[in-house]
């Protein structure tokens, strides 16, 4: 795919001032809005069981235009960039407002920060090169072992480009990429089949994963994982000692107390944090960060979607809760600074306060230690589907890669093991915790009221002692 021209709307869709003056005519006597514009391109392609899925490529573009008084907001979008378009969202944003009398808030302040280049992925390689790695990929895969029976290998690839246009006049721009490589495999002994995944990306070039060194790791790492299921045994049932490892497991510390840190679920009281500000909500040590300006991450973004520069935000630290993270709505409410978290999933939807890379500083603890402390539980590496009730921090996760573990030696791989608890007990819980604090391979997606946006998560090994584990043996 080549690349295509800059997306310049102002120069060839529509005249600043215009906009502008539609802008403020529907911000007139509101609190805050903007008028929010974006191209995204995009492309997919799957090779699965030896031919071709799919090979799709997407492009759009559109606006949003919102005006914000108090908790109202008004919000319409087009997939047409005119004046015309314009002036008919800004007569719907403008009912939000109603007889106005609110102030305008201050604009975001600048940056000149880059995180992530501006270069086109999908412009990396050309399509027959990018079908014949994953082409590749299945044959590796298939070399590597007797008993593999499947194998399916995706490749995808995205370019976002945004403008701001603010009531006073203020113009932010940004220019996402995000990719994204990843391998399952599915292999078979004596009548069973088990699969196994791994993979990732982030806000970077194709090129680096297409690298053969690369598809190997990952697709070596898959074919282990589907091959430690093979001997996997059923999981125990009971309340137990966890211990979670690093990376990816940190979707539980996501989901369960991440969610929970969001500042309109503090507001509206609907979170099991709300008014827990300055009290100890975790165990001694604990440290959680949410943190967009992480160079190259899957959930990094050089602004937010409203044009906060992204921050660096402490949730908990040693234990005690500090900060929630905010929008410039929400923050206006609760009289606090946004912290660049406003994020939407693209020009139809609103913003709305979202996590962008969550993760959980390390410890002193040597993981191996952190083990050996268990003396009757599991040890949870990797996570697949899971369920969160933000107003009580209630989870239910399912583990894809787990082992027992009794006095302190790790055992038998098991199968069908659930982790299920509450994010705030659980914190208080932790016991332990690892010096090999990691971020997962960028491979994150969160969802909230219908919107989905990448995000990072991390954490080091942890221990949490007494979580209930749900699993179907005797």
């Amino acid at each position: 795919m080549t690349q295509s021209t800059p997306f310049r709307p102002f120069e060839t869709l529509l005249d600043e001032a215009a906009a502008l003056r539609i802008l403020r005519e529907a911000t007139a006597g509101a609190e805050d809005g903007e008028l929010f514009l974006e191209r995204r391109r995009s492309e997919m392609l799957v090779f699965d069981d030896g031919r071709v899925k799919t090979a799709s490529y997407n492009a759009g573009e559109g606006f949003g235009l919102r005006a914000v008084k108090g908790e109202v907001a008004g919000y319409a979008h087009s997939t047409e960039i005119s004046e015309a378009a314009l002036t008919r969202a800004a007569e719907t944003a403008r009912l939000a407002v109603g007889d106005g009398g609110g102030i305008l808030a201050d604009a975001p302040q600048g940056t000149n920060r880059k995180l992530y280049t501006d270069t086109d992925p999908m412009a990396g390689a050309e399509f027959s090169v990018k079908l014949d790695t994953l082409k590749e990929i299945d044959a590796f895969a298939r070399g590597l072992d007797s008993r593999v029976v499947q194998v399916s290998a995706s490749m995808a690839a995205s370019h976002q480009e945004v403008e701001i246009l603010r009531p006073e006049g203020t113009r932010v721009a940004d220019i996402r990429p995000m990719v994204r490589l990843n391998v399952s495999v599915i292999v078979e002994e004596n009548g069973r089949r088990e699969g196994g995944s791994a993979g990732g990306g982030g806000r970077i070039g194709l090129t680096g994963l297409m690298e053969r060194a690369h598809w190997e790791e990952i697709t070596r790492e898959a074919l282990r994982i589907a091959v430690v299921n093979l001997a996997a045994v059923p999981a125990p049932a009971g309340v137990m000692d966890v211990a979670l490892g690093p990376g990816w497991p940190g979707i539980l510390l996501h989901e369960a107390v991440g969610h929970g840190l969001e500042g309109d679920f503090s507001r509206k009281k609907t979170s099991a944090f709300a008014g827990l500000m300055g009290q100890q909500v975790a165990a001694k040590g604990v440290t959680v960060l949410d943190d967009g300006t992480i160079p190259g991450r899957r959930g990094s973004i050089t602004v937010d979607d409203e044009g906060t520069p992204s921050g660096k935000t402490v949730l908990i630290e040693d234990g005690v809760l500090v900060g929630y993270m905010q929008d410039r709505q929400n923050a206006r409410l609760m009289d606090v600074a946004p912290t660049g978290n406003g994020r939407r999933e693209s020009f139809s939807h609103a913003p709305m306060v979202r996590m962008t890379n969550t993760y959980m500083l390390g410890g002193e603890a040597k993981p191996d230690e952190i083990v050996a402390e268990v003396k009757d539980g599991i040890y949870a590496v990797g996570f697949g589907g899971g369920q969160v009730d933000i107003t009580n921090g209630k989870f239910v996760f399912s583990c894809t890669e787990a082992y027992r573990v009794e006095n302190g030696k790790v055992g038998a791989p098991v199968k069908g093991a659930t982790l299920i608890g509450d994010g705030a007990t659980a914190m208080k819980q932790i016991r332990a915790i690892g010096n090999d604090m990691a971020l997962d391979p960028g491979m994150g997606n969160c969802g909230k009221n219908g919107q989905w946006v990448p995000v990072g998560v991390g954490q080091p090994t942890l221990l949490i002692g007494g979580l209930t584990v749900g699993g179907s043996a005797a």
